[in-house]
């Protein structure tokens, strides 16, 4: 007789489409899962499942993903409380909304429940209008935030599939008679607008430049992914590529900011002449790059190549002017982007300066290793911590 009645409770009310509300109820009592099942018998859109042995709660659940628990605290073999630990424990149980069951009002029963994770109490049995509002109320909680989880993993799908795509646009390393490169990008959490390159203009010049997008996600790369493909086709009608301040204008022209769904950016760009060894450069509301001319005196020989200038995009007509220094061979050059050096020091002094960040540049690399894996994690020792808050862009040009 308690075989066929739990086989009937546990049978949906309605062929067709899976109802939304799944309802799973534990009690050792099958007369009150069937009380239950009739209060629910006339919504189509919950299913009603029982399971009148506690020992098999969580392979049910696994089973019938519901939407929402009733649990009764009072039953042989297995206390209700601990089903409830139990339930939470499970990762796949472990947010579905919970409402335990129990005979009487006790306030230390229903203080244990909810420090266990239930999310609701009833004294049983309630009435049908009120176990329905219940059921829905959690439910569509529940349901919301499985909606949720849906969306963030779609868009997070959507960012990693971004990021590969901006790194995919990356140099790769490079060695020749003129110059050593190296770099290293470490993505912040979300996806942000760095990106950068460098590429021969000519036979005489060679083209370096960093850019950072203001703000985060995949307006944001796909802006900076849009600007690289510029200064990599060299395509800006009427620019001379080798004139840092001119590219500087012409960008500043064609991403005009109210055009570009209020997004700006900041650049450094630079242009090594061969012939000469002259670096030209031009930037536009960037930290300015880093010029080492002696590695046996790095702090003595150090320069920063900065140029006064707003952001690109910022203010149609802004002026930018280009700069110029002498590169003595073995001199090495670093570029980088403002999230290298703004984190915030373990110890709580404040944030990290670019002079700062000049001086670690400076340093030794450490054994083993090469210069820009070495300030990651000189850096990350500073901060105390792993994850940068902004993307990490840093490109060294050993010019020789």
């Amino acid at each position: 007789m308690k075989d066929a009645l739990t086989q009937a409770l546990n049978t949906p009310d309605s062929p067709g489409q899976e109802p939304a509300i799944k309802v799973l109820m534990v009690d050792d009592q099958a007369m009150v899962c069937e009380a239950v099942r009739r209060m629910l018998a006339g919504e189509p859109d919950i299913a009603f499942h029982s399971i009148n042995d506690p020992a098999k709660a969580i392979e049910t659940a696994l089973e019938i993903k519901p939407t929402v628990i009733l649990q009764d605290l009072v039953m042989p073999d297995i206390d209700g409380l601990t089903l409830v630990k139990f339930f939470r424990a499970k990762a796949e149980t472990s947010e579905v909304p919970m409402i335990v069951l129990s005979s009487k009002e006790e306030p230390e029963t229903k203080k244990k429940a909810f420090e266990l994770g239930a999310n609701d109490y009833m004294v049983k049995l309630p009435d049908k209008l009120e176990v329905i509002a219940r059921i829905r109320y959690h439910s569509k909680g529940y349901l919301n935030l499985l909606q949720r989880k849906k969306a963030e993993a779609a868009l997070q799908a959507e960012l990693e599939e971004a990021a590969r795509y901006v790194r995919s646009l990356f140099p790769d390393p490079m060695e020749n008679d003129l110059v050593k490169t190296d770099w290293v990008f470490i993505s912040s959490s979300d996806l942000a607008g760095d990106t950068f390159g460098y590429h021969d203009l000519d036979d005489e010049h060679f083209a370096i430049y960093l850019l950072d997008v203001t703000g985060h996600g995949v307006g944001a790369a796909l802006h900076s992914v849009s600007a690289i493909n510029v200064l990599r086709a060299q395509s800006l009608p009427g620019v001379d590529f080798r004139d840092p301040g001119a590219v500087l204008s012409g960008l500043n022209e064609a991403f005009d900011m109210d055009k570009h769904n209020q997004m700006y950016f900041t650049l450094w760009y630079g242009v090594f002449h061969r012939p000469t060894r002259t670096l030209k450069f031009s930037s536009g509301g960037h930290p300015p790059a880093v010029l080492i001319t002696d590695p046996a005196r790095p702090q003595e020989s150090l320069e920063t190549l900065f140029t006064p200038g707003m952001v690109i995009g910022g203010m149609p007509g802004a002026p930018f002017t280009t700069d110029s220094t002498q590169v003595p061979s073995g001199s090495t050059l670093y570029v980088f982007s403002d999230g290298v050096y703004e984190v915030d020091y373990a110890d709580g002094h404040g944030m990290m300066t670019e002079e700062e960040f000049g001086a670690g540049l400076c340093l030794p690399p450490e054994e083993g290793k090469s210069k820009v894996a070495s300030m990651v994690d000189w850096v990350r020792r500073a901060q105390g911590r792993d994850p940068f808050e902004d993307d990490f862009s840093l490109m060294e040009i050993i010019f020789k």
